[in-house]
Parts: C-alpha cells; structure tokens; sequence
C-alpha cells in the first residue's frame, strides 16, 4: 500500500519540468496539521517540506472537547492579534449529531482557562454527515472587498451541501442551504484553491480515484467534477491541504489504517495533467479521530469567540 501511495503520482515524460517546478516550490512551504484526540484534545504540527520532511510538534491544548465526542471538525483558524492574549482559535465541529462553533483564547502563558472555551450549538441534524470542510474566502483588497465563509458537508447518501454564512445581531448565520447529489463514491475531500467566483475541493474515492469538484458560488449549486487520477488513492481517511506558491498546494495524505502520512506537491489543478510529486512519508504516527488544517486568521476574517 504505501509503495503503491507513493506511485499515485506518476507522472509522464513530458511532465518532467512541470515536476521539478512542483518539487522548488515545494521545498519553500509548510503545511499545518491539527488533530482532536481520544481525549478531546487539541494537536498541532508544523511540516515542512524539506528532504527529509520536518516534523515540528506544537503545543497540545488540553481539554478542549468532551472526551471521544467529536467526529467532524473544519479547518481551525488561529488569530494571533488578540490583546491580552496569545491567541484565539476558532472554528466548527461535530459532536454527534450537532454541530458546534468551537473557540477558545490562549493565555499569555500559554495556558487556558475552562471559561475561555466556548461551544455554541448552530444546529441539529448532522449524525450523517461524513465529511465537513469550512472555506473562508478573505482577499486582501484596498477597496475592503467583504470575505466569505463557505461551510460543505456530504453526506452518507452522496449529497453534498453548502451554506453561505450571513450574520444577524453581531451573531453567525448559516443561510442560502443548497445541495447537489451524486457524489456517494467520495470516501474524503479537502480544499485544494478558491476564488471569488468558485471553491475547488480534492476528494478521493472508495475505489482509489482522485478528483476535483470544482462548485461555483452561483446558485442552484452545479459542481463540475474532473478525474485527476483513476486509482492508488483509496488509503486515505483525511486530506489536508495548504497553498503553496501561485499555482500548486501541499497535500498530506492520512492513512488511519497504518497510522501514516505522505505528503505531495500538487501542481495546478488540470484533470489527469495535474503535477503531482510524492515528498515521501512524513516522521510520526497519525491515529488521532479527527484531523483538521490549521489556519492563521487573516485581520478582517470575523473574531470566533463570542459571537
């Protein structure tokens, strides 16, 4: 299995430049990994893609979450200009069939206080969810363009869900709910690039195929599905992805199963054409539940933590 990972990204002759583009890039970025443990903790780890990949554990936040009670959790974004703070961490998880805006603030001493954990219902009905992925959208323009934060849920029966959030009394809003079906092959997906006008998710299957889902922000939602690669990449539970330079991304692949990580250098996404470049299996053990892609919050995302 993990000879036949490492495959996944075979590449023709003709793609040679375009892969040696990939692995400079490559070489530059970091990706940060996050994960909610047996025990309700919060993990972080910073990779880079250096040869061999470096491995940098960060601090465990203890206690974050009841203990084995999350089962989906979207990207964390961490802001860390909070005045009297190091930091706020903040973003949505599952715990059983509701799902939660999930915020806590970072001392100063590192530490959190119990009272600076916040978890606030938006909602019931998510038990068969199967995967779940916030996209925040913020460009940084001089004439203050407004951000966007996209949430997508699939789920069991192969629809795929989005809503636009809103806000109302200074609160978060889930609004504008639209579906599409047919996707109940995907086994898991990550957001691999965004724009103004679209969001563009990787996602494998349970047959060992990769695709992109490209949906644009138009509505009713019509995603534009294109294979990348036809096989090879059913061993992954969880994607995450990171940009990385203008055109390409850094992708961690989680095999549960093994307790693996690999990581690619993805190039531009353009069907079976896409440059994909295996940097080798990443130092450590991936057992945890749930993992997610650690974000730093840009200045005019909105604040988490008691909205």
């Amino acid at each position: 299995m993990a000879a036949a990972l490492m495959l996944a990204g075979t590449i023709s002759a003709t793609a040679d430049a375009a892969t040696s583009r990939a692995g400079a890039i490559a070489a530059a970025c970091g990706l940060g990994v996050g994960s909610v443990t047996p025990g309700g903790d919060h993990t972080s780890t910073w990779l880079t893609a250096t040869s061999p990949i470096t491995s940098r554990p960060g601090a465990v936040r203890k206690n974050i979450y009841p203990d084995g009670q999350v089962r989906l959790s979207g990207a964390m974004a961490t802001d860390p200009d909070v005045t009297g703070y190091d930091s706020v961490v903040g973003g949505w998880v599952v715990m059983g069939s509701t799902m939660y805006q999930s915020s806590y603030r970072v001392g100063l001493d590192g530490e959190i206080n119990p009272e600076h954990i916040g978890l606030v219902p938006v909602g019931s009905g998510w038990g068969d969810m199967t995967a779940f992925e916030t996209v925040r959208y913020y460009p940084f323009t001089p004439n203050g363009m407004p951000g966007v934060t996209n949430q997508y849920a699939l789920r069991a029966d192969g629809t795929l869900f989005r809503w636009t959030m809103a806000s109302a009394d200074s609160r978060p809003l889930w609004s504008n709910k639209q579906s599409a079906p047919g996707f109940a092959a995907v086994k898991t997906m990550a957001m691999i690039s965004q724009t103004a006008t679209y969001d563009t998710f990787l996602a494998t299957t349970r047959g060992g195929a990769l695709y992109t889902i490209r949906i644009p922000r138009t509505s009713p939602m019509k995603p534009i599905v294109k294979q990348v690669r036809s096989s090879t990449w059913q061993g992954f539970e969880s994607l995450i992805i990171e940009k990385c330079g203008a055109y390409g991304t850094l992708l961690l692949g989680i095999d549960k199963d093994t307790g693996s990580g690999y990581l690619y250098a993805v190039g531009h996404a353009n069907g079976t054409a896409t440059v994909i470049k295996g940097l080798g299996k990443v130092p450590g053990t991936f057992t945890d539940p749930v993992y997610f892609r650690q974000a730093l919050r840009p200045n005019d995302a909105p604040m988490l933590f008691g909205e």
